[in-house]
């Protein structure tokens, strides 16, 4: 059976590390400029040069993000940005504009060229189109089924990469201006407010009111991901740029097993696994978008009342003590004497384990972690590996 790139969002170079620890086959991320997601905390050219090191290392490809819709001032400086990227040797460049694809071809020749879904590909013509511009791969537009999929991978020799879990945009492949007229932030250059997704006031014919959004439910296709590597789809990719560490981690983690179980032995065992885990993880409600046809509105209509971030991570590994078992932990929420609490690894299944006496920083004996970011040690019977996460239990 034919292997499946899993493809990682990647915020800095911290996140870009746990989702190569984590299992990502690839991973991509955005520099200070020239890329969407302007509120990431992005890449310095210091970082690309760190992160593609560690990345490589690791037998790991990196794609960095030239996906932005340009103005004449989003060119200044582009070609030495180009240049300095190609020379770092970064595997792949996501791009939107023609005028930025033919700079690529002249100053990052030995860079894989990528169209980004911005540039809503969803037909076979306009894949032979780029692939007649050399470009090496395309994002699909996000407004396809699987059979419409299928259909285009049959016919085409270029490679073709498909979101299968984030936010989904309420504009065509992300070509969206409701944050421009809203917010003066202009959603094609990086600065989306996520207007979709504000608690508007809808006035009925009635006279009545009532709230609405026009954001939709984040997509998940874990269900559907045994037919996408039948399909022979090249890369599954994940959004969330934004996201946090643990996010980062633990949908890596899940995709990662999913895929390795369906290619190592043709089947799923039990789905069950895996959504239950997603749930620990996910905030909002989910759906398969348009992959599996038409779809109506209770499918996809997001409810933001029933939105509910998990306060399930409840710190980071910063060290651990192979003599001693002492971990050292960067709380994130509250956990105190007797709880159950499990770790996460990139290579274990989740160990648990009762908190029974921790300290802080300071040395003393404590019974509640209260305080985000403040280090806590305790003593576990077990090993752990770097990498390694706490989460309620």
């Amino acid at each position: 059976m034919k292997k499946v790139e899993l493809l990682i969002p990647a915020g800095d170079l911290e996140r870009l590390k746990y989702a190569v620890m984590y299992g990502a086959d690839a991973v991509y991320f955005g520099g200070m400029s020239f890329s969407l997601r302007a509120k990431a905390s992005n890449f310095s050219l210091e970082d690309i040069e760190e992160g593609v090191k560690f990345a490589h290392k690791h037998k790991v490809k990196v794609y960095v993000t030239l996906n932005i819709v340009p103005h004449n001032e989003d060119f200044e400086g582009l070609k030495e940005y180009l240049k300095a990227l190609s020379k770092i040797g970064i595997d792949g460049l996501i791009i939107t504009s023609f005028a930025y694809l033919d700079l690529v071809n002249k100053y990052a020749k030995n860079v894989e060229k990528h169209i980004s879904t911005q540039s809503s590909v969803i037909n076979s013509d306009a894949i032979k189109f780029y692939e007649n511009l050399g470009v090496d791969r395309i994002v699909l537009g996000r407004e396809l089924n699987l059979d419409e999929i299928k259909a285009i991978k049959e016919k085409t020799n270029v490679k073709i990469e498909v979101f299968i879990h984030g936010g989904m945009c309420a504009g065509l492949s992300g070509r969206c201006i409701l944050s421009n007229y809203m917010a003066d932030r202009d959603a094609n250059r990086g600065g989306c407010a996520h207007s979709c997704r504000w608690n508007y006031l809808l006035k009925l014919e009635s006279g009545k009111t009532e709230n609405f959004t026009m954001g939709s439910k984040d997509l998940s296709a874990l269900s559907l991901i045994p037919k996408m590597i039948d399909i022979g789809i090249d890369s599954l990719k994940i959004e969330g740029r934004m996201k946090s560490v643990y996010y980062i981690a633990s949908i890596t983690r899940i995709y990662r097993a999913l895929i390795d179980e369906y290619l190592e032995t043709g089947k799923i065992a039990d789905f069950k696994i895996y959504e239950e885990e997603l749930k620990s993880v996910e905030s909002r409600e989910t759906a398969t978008g348009f992959l599996e046809g038409d779809i109506r509105p209770e499918e996809q209509y997001f409810d933001p009342k029933l939105e509910n971030a998990p306060k399930n991570f409840l710190g980071k590994v910063l060290d651990f003590d192979s003599k001693t078992n002492i971990v050292t932990l960067e709380q994130r929420n509250n956990f105190k004497i007797g709880d159950e609490v499990e770790f996460i690894s990139p290579h274990k299944k989740a160990i648990s384990f009762v908190i029974e006496e921790m300290e802080n920083s300071d040395g003393e004996k404590i019974e509640v972690a209260p305080h985000p970011l403040e280090i806590i040690t305790f003593k576990v019977s077990f090993k752990l590996e770097e990498g390694t996460l706490m989460r309620k239990k």
